[in-house]
Parts: structure tokens; C-alpha cells; sequence
């Protein structure tokens, strides 16, 4: 754990970036955590390793409702900044960049970024209009802050697939540093979300890890035919009809594209979403293990 301090919060962009350019005058390296708030380990984790690796930190929690297709997500997406400002302290987060909507989009927002062949699968094929929110939600925050690094949790491979992407295809000069998923002892990847779940779904839900990794360990013992995989990977959640599953599927990490058979050395991404009740969770691995 990073030493504890004061974070400082700033809603104005121009009060960010000119306090941030006090920073680099001095020479100091900026490593960026984005979050939309409901601070949990696993951004915990996003910010520590923020802190070893830069001089200075930023975090920015915002709500971002470009990325919501859903106005009932969006209207119950848990708002806790005073909770997220002391986990920001405790991280040793140097400032917390807080807008409010009308600050990052005072006029409607004409202008997007779009990568439709990295958003027409997995998740982009179930939530319209989602991943264009998130990419260009981002790249504002970057253009911002203009950080030397920006961190993102492997948790959500389809975003940190785009992003990465669209900072090499817009050429922004900030390295996008990918961090490993944290899990509960059980195996449930950490997400704001999993507070919606109820005690009767809350142990059920870690049957999505499960049939990961037992994908993962069918593709490590030999076997290449993505249906077989995957039919006996859902083969794991037939105990609990509550479970439904949206998709599970076996694709290529840097395109995204689904397939059919693995012939070649990897790696090869394992990503899916299941909804228990009104809650939607997603969750993913990688062979080899990386």
C-alpha cells in the first residue's frame, strides 16, 4: 500500500491542466487511472501500480453517460465520491479529477470515436452505442490530463482492446499499461456491479470464473475445436438456470474476432457475460496464462 495523503480534487479542466503543468515543469512523470467511481479493489490495485511507476497520479471519476444504453444503468449506477476520495488518499493519489457532465460536455457531443471492428462482437453486439461512449469518453480524458501512461483492468479486454488501438491509430502519446484481473477468494472478478447481486446470486455467480478457466485448461490439454470447448465449458452452469449466459467465446485478443479453431500458438482470449437477475457480468481469460 502506497502512503497515505491528501488527494486533491479538481472538477475544471482548466484548473487540471494547469496545476498539471506545474508537474511536468518539475519534470515528473503522470500515470492516469479513469474510473466511473464505486472505487473497489481492483481499481485499488489499477492506482497502486499508478503510484510505483509515476512521480504523480491522477485519477478521474465521472459517470460517463455517453456509454449507458440503458438510462436505468446509468440512473442506478452507484455515486459514492466521498468513500472514493478516502480509497484515493489511501492509494497515494495526488489528485482526483471529479467533472461534472456540463464540464466534459458543455455543448451536445457531435464528434465520436467509433472502431466498429473491434465492437461488433462479445459485448458490442449486445450493447449498441456502448463502446463509442467508452472511446471517446477516454480519449477526452486523455487529451486532458495527457498522461505518460494510463492504467486499465484486463477485466474488460473488449475496452482495453479499443483503447489500445485507438491510441496507436490516433497516435496519442500516452502508453496504455494493462492490469491484471483481482478476484475474490472464490474466483468472481471484482466489479462495481457485484453489490447488485443477491446472496442467493452472489453464490451462484462464480460459476462464470469456473467455466473460464475450465475452457482455458481444455484449450492447455489439446483441445482446438472452439465448439467443443465451449459446449462443455457451458456444460458447468446447468445446475443454475438462473445463470443466463449472453455469450462465451473463444477469440482473438488483439481483433476480437470469434474462432472457430485454434491452430496456432495463442494467445488466445476466453470472454464472457452472464446476467443473474438484472445484474450482467463479465469476465474473461487468457491461454497461455499471461
Amino acid at each position: 500500500m502506497s502512503e497515505a495523503i491528501m488527494s486533491e480534487a479538481i472538477g475544471e479542466i482548466g484548473r487540471l491542466r494547469a496545476r498539471l503543468k506545474e508537474v511536468r515543469a518539475r519534470g515528473a512523470s503522470i500515470g492516469f487511472v479513469p474510473t466511473m467511481g464505486a472505487l473497489h479493489a481492483g481499481h485499488e490495485a489499477l492506482l497502486e501500480i499508478a503510484r510505483r511507476e509515476n512521480h504523480f497520479v491522477v485519477a478521474s471519476i465521472f459517470v460517463n453517460p455517453l456509454q449507458f444504453d440503458r438510462k436505468e444503468d446509468l440512473d442506478h449506477y452507484p455515486r459514492t465520491l466521498e468513500d472514493d476520495l478516502h480509497v484515493c488518499d489511501r492509494c497515494g493519489v495526488h489528485l482526483v479529477f471529479t467533472p461534472t457532465q456540463a464540464e466534459l460536455y458543455p455543448e451536445p457531443q457531435m464528434t465520436f470515436v467509433d472502431s466498429p471492428a473491434l465492437t461488433s462482437t462479445l459485448c458490442g453486439q449486445f450493447r449498441p452505442g456502448h463502446f463509442r461512449g467508452v472511446a471517446t469518453v477516454v480519449l477526452k480524458l486523455l487529451n486532458i490530463v495527457q498522461p505518460d501512461r494510463a492504467y486499465f483492468g484486463e477485466k474488460d479486454a473488449q475496452q482495453l482492446a479499443l483503447i489500445r488501438r485507438m491510441v496507436r491509430d490516433l497516435n496519442v502519446p500516452s502508453e496504455i499499461v494493462p492490469v491484471p484481473t483481482i478476484r475474490e477468494a472464490d474466483g468472481l472478478a471484482l466489479s462495481s456491479r457485484n453489490k447488485h447481486l443477491t446472496p442467493a446470486q452472489r453464490a451462484i455467480a462464480p460459476v462464470l470464473s469456473r467455466a473460464l478457466r475450465q475452457a482455458v485448461e481444455l484449450i492447455g490439454e489439446g483441445e482446438r475445436s472452439a465448439a467443443v470447448i465451449r459446449e462443455r465449458a457451458l456444460a458447468l452452469f446447468a445446475p443454475w438456470p438462473e445463470a443466463r449466459i449472453e455469450y462465451f467465446e473463444l477469440t482473438d485478443p488483439q481483433t476480437l474476432a470469434p474462432l472457430d479453431r485454434i491452430d496456432f500458438a495463442g494467445p488466445v482470449l476466453v470472454a464472457a457475460a452472464m446476467w443473474l437477475g438484472s445484474t450482467r457480468l463479465i469476465d474473461n481469460m487468457s491461454w497461455p496464462a499471461q
